[in-house]
């Protein structure tokens, strides 16, 4: 009734501007709410209002803080999780950036490759990080963890551009005697062959560098990709990972068994072909490059 009196008396179903009950915060203090939010960037709402309380002696509830902080622009978001760095891993990631960081028409011969693990049950950390938009690689954005096994199934792909190749399903501990019999053999190397030109790129886990590895590469004349240690983020097959485990975690349908699990993941891998099928543009392959390198303006023609 008090929205139709108003439409019918004023011609309006908006509130006045200014109406309303005022905030208990000024726009200085807005700005000083900003900066403890930006100092611990992991701080809960209700962290920050506890916070807030000693310094100012105000009391402000969390969802207050949480309004405050949204008006502002910094909503809480999923931090990106990678592993934990040391200086020499920062240094080569960045000396192999800048080695490859004129490279256009070049990216088009490299064949990403990577294996990755999907949990059977998603499990959604509960840890938030306060970021404007553009933020997701600041350091203090970023929550360093270590990789471990979980029950699920794990899968090998590789992708190029505008072509993938089939998704594999690895069963059990993965050696270099099974990455080349159950792998390379089979799909990797003849995915190459359908390439001219191809350069393989993988990580440096111990199945890929072992000396059996190696001279089967030799004896096969396929080319390698040097690759820093420690970088999966730089592929850009992890984004196809990510991808494919979004659409898994929204399924409201869970899944009971590895076996249905492995059903789902082909089936999400072959409907990226009918979404996008590109699979792989200049753009995705330089933008890794771009996050090391610390810009985003790498031109993608």
């Amino acid at each position: 009734m008090r929205v139709w009196k108003q439409w019918t008396d004023e011609c309006r179903t908006t509130r006045k501007s200014g109406s309303g009950p005022r905030n208990v915060t000024s726009a200085r203090d807005d700005r000083h709410l900003v900066r403890m939010a930006r100092t611990d960037r992991t701080a809960s709402s209700r962290q920050l209002a506890a916070l807030w309380s000693i310094a100012t002696g105000v009391s402000l509830c969390a969802s207050s803080i949480r309004r405050r902080l949204l008006q502002c622009g910094l909503r809480a978001r999923t931090p990106l999780y990678r592993i934990p760095l040391t200086h020499d891993h920062r240094r080569l990631r960045l000396q192999w950036a800048n080695q490859h960081r004129d490279w256009r028409a070049d990216w088009q011969h490299v064949v990403f490759s990577d294996e990755s693990r999907f949990n059977l049950w998603y499990h959604d950390g509960r840890i938030r990080v306060r970021r404007y938009a553009g933020e997701r690689h600041l350091p203090e954005c970023i929550i360093e963890r270590h990789s471990g096994r979980t029950p699920g199934v794990m899968v090998w792909g590789a992708i190029a551009y505008h072509r993938r190749s089939q998704l594999l399903r690895i069963v059990g501990n993965l050696n270099s005697n099974r990455y080349i019999r159950e792998v390379l053999q089979p799909e990797a190397v003849p995915f190459l062959q359908s390439l001219p030109g191809a350069v393989f790129q993988q990580d440096n886990a111990r199945p890929h560098t072992a000396r059996i590895v190696k001279s089967f590469f030799a004896a096969q004349q396929v080319q390698l990709l040097p690759w820093p240690a420690c970088s999966p983020d730089m592929s850009p097959i992890e984004h196809v990972w990510d991808v494919i485990g979004r659409r898994l975690a929204r399924d409201p349908r869970p899944v009971a068994s590895a076996d249905e699990l492995w059903e789902a993941q082909r089936k999400e891998a072959e409907l990226m072909v009918l979404l996008a099928p590109t699979t792989i543009d200049l753009y995705t392959l330089t933008r890794p490059l771009a996050v090391v390198l610390g810009t985003f303006d790498l031109e993608c023609h």
